[in-house]
């Protein structure tokens, strides 16, 4: 194993076991500056070693990425990866080749991106996690497979990563320590995107190859386009789930709401994740609640695809991610609708509206728009009367990057809140400068092997520190109740898991949940607090 300060590209060929251990993480603010704190990190199983690539820093994501039972296999597998890289820099990469040629051909080395990066900062600043890391891993093995000086001149044009099923399986593995977050892209001076050679390798591993970690693809995408949703719901439970939310509408709340379901030529046909209906059914309960009061002309689909709005291909397979949009697309070109409004999902937001937008042809395209702003217009509008006061306590802001820094929506959701909880206050730093949750990019729901640790203690470490420096007042009361509003269904994953994780809710009553959820709390009309944490008190 090698001390991570001296780790360079080209040591991706090393025989090591390991080539490095993660130890020295980036401290965390009180009352997590303590010792015993947090759990250690899960040992690596020597199973693990036999089957899957953990040589590159002990973690597995990519489950289906197995060992080589022959030299035959072994080869094929060197081929396959070659061959996709050789595509990537071909017309037939149209979609992302300017880009990508331009982070590839014109990075100046100066590290800004580093500085940026949670993954770099929250691991201790060790070197595998620089975000040039891997795409300079990417540039050597190009070089010396592809060009003509690299052919020739070997090392001394950097062309010195030999393409094995070590280096390149390492080099996908370490495809998975990036949460495409793109705030490294950000800060670039060039302008440069590292987060898109992440995604690109994971391209090459998925679309060439048929390696893709399982979450995503089979337990995903697949999942989706057979049954409807990536968590397996089909429309015959989702229908019975619709009846139970409006039971429980009734039963808790004295409202008699009926959903509207399949509605042809509403309005809004308004598109949620799954995952909401599964874990956190009090978000589009919360949906229906606001919509009926604010009068609003609407509609779900039971539609196959048409009453989940993931689209997981955005992170790492072009093909599958055009299926779904198309699919999607088609589901309220049927109903006719005026538009498609996205609920409370971040990677849905890109990928329904922008990624689908240059995916979908003319007549094909239905507008699609945020809840976000809509949601801002009824807060504001008088039409409903909100009592503030419902939600004194303690109420920060978490950014879903892809909303936010993706698509420069900043200000309605800061509006509402603003609005309606006293005691917001912002993370800092917020907005586009805001650090991911560390779930980004599939990460959320990669629970394999000890893949939960590198989330839970590396990829979400800023996002804790965050939440922690936000609630510092109040942060070891546990009489005080503290929100963490994550609007966006894979960032509450992240919080869920960090939260028990750490133990923050059973410890310090740090709670989390979407912004709408907070908007009907504060609903006048309301006879109880919509939030169970609050009828406990």
């Amino acid at each position: 194993m090698i001390n991570h300060k001296d780790l360079k590209p080209s040591d991706l060929n090393r025989p090591d076991e390991q080539l490095v251990k993660v130890e020295e993480l980036m401290p965390l603010p009180r009352p997590y500056d303590k010792p015993g704190m947090e759990p250690d990190f899960m040992e690596v199983k020597p199973a693990w070693r036999e089957k899957y690539c953990t040589s590159l820093d002990g973690f597995v994501a990519i489950d289906t990425l197995t060992r080589p039972k022959s030299k035959e296999e072994e080869e094929e597998f060197v081929r396959k990866f070659l061959s996709g890289l050789e595509k990537l820099f071909t017309d037939a990469n149209n979609g992302m080749r300017q880009p990508l040629m331009l982070s590839f051909e014109y990075c100046a080395k100066c590290d800004t991106c580093s500085n940026a990066c949670h993954i770099y900062e929250g691991s201790g600043n060790n070197e595998l996690y620089r975000p040039i890391f891997r795409v300079e891993a990417l540039r050597k093995i190009y070089k010396k497979y592809f060009t003509t000086s690299g052919k020739l001149l070997g090392g001394l044009v950097g062309a010195d990563l030999e393409a094995t099923w070590e280096s390149i399986a390492r080099l996908g593995e370490s495809a998975y320590r990036c949460n495409l977050c793109r705030r490294c892209a950000q800060t670039c001076p060039l302008g440069l995107d590292n987060g898109i050679m992440a995604k690109e390798i994971r391209k090459i591993f998925s679309m060439e190859m048929g390696i893709a970690p399982s979450p995503i693809h089979k337990k995903g995408t697949e999942n989706q386009l057979k049954t409807g949703s990536s968590t397996g719901l089909t429309k015959p439970a989702f229908l019975d789930n619709i009846e139970f939310l409006e039971e429980e509408i009734e039963d808790k709340f004295g409202l008699k709401i009926k959903f509207p379901i399949d509605k042809k030529g509403a309005d809004i046909l308004l598109i949620h994740n799954a995952g909401e209906y599964v874990a956190w059914p009090e978000n589009p309960m919360a949906f229906a609640i606001l919509f009926e009061a604010a009068g609003l002309n609407w509609t779900l689909s039971s539609d196959i695809i048409g009453y989940d709005s993931v689209n997981y291909g955005i992170w790492y397979d072009d093909a599958q991610a055009k299926k779904i949009a198309l699919s999607q697309m088609k589901v309220a070109r049927d109903l006719g609708v005026r538009r498609v409004v996205e609920g409370e999902c971040g990677h849905a937001h890109k990928a329904a509206a922008i990624s689908a937008d240059r995916m979908a042809l003319g007549s094909e395209k239905v507008p699609v728009e945020s809840f976000f702003p809509l949601l801002r217009d009824i807060v504001k509008s008088g039409a409903i009367k909100f009592d503030p006061s419902r939600n004194n306590f303690p109420v920060t802001l978490h950014d879903p990057c892809n909303v936010v820094r993706q698509m420069g929506i900043v200000m309605p959701q800061r509006e509402v809140l603003h609005q309606l909880a006293p005691q917001f206050r912002e993370m800092t730093p917020h907005g586009v400068d805001n650090y991911c949750c560390g779930g980004g990019s599939g990460f959320a729901i990669m629970h394999g092997q000890n893949f939960g640790d590198f989330r839970n203690k590396i990829s979400a470490r800023k996002k804790f520190a965050q939440i922690l420096n936000a609630f510092q007042d109040t942060i070891e009361d546990p009489q005080i109740v503290k929100y963490i509003c994550a609007p966006c269904s894979n960032c509450k994953g992240t919080m869920r898991d960090i939260l028990e994780y750490y133990e923050a809710t059973e410890k310090f009553n740090v709670q989390y949940g979407g912004l709408i959820e907070l908007v009907v709390n504060a609903m006048v009309d309301l006879k109880k607090p919509f939030f169970e944490f609050l009828e406990e008190e």
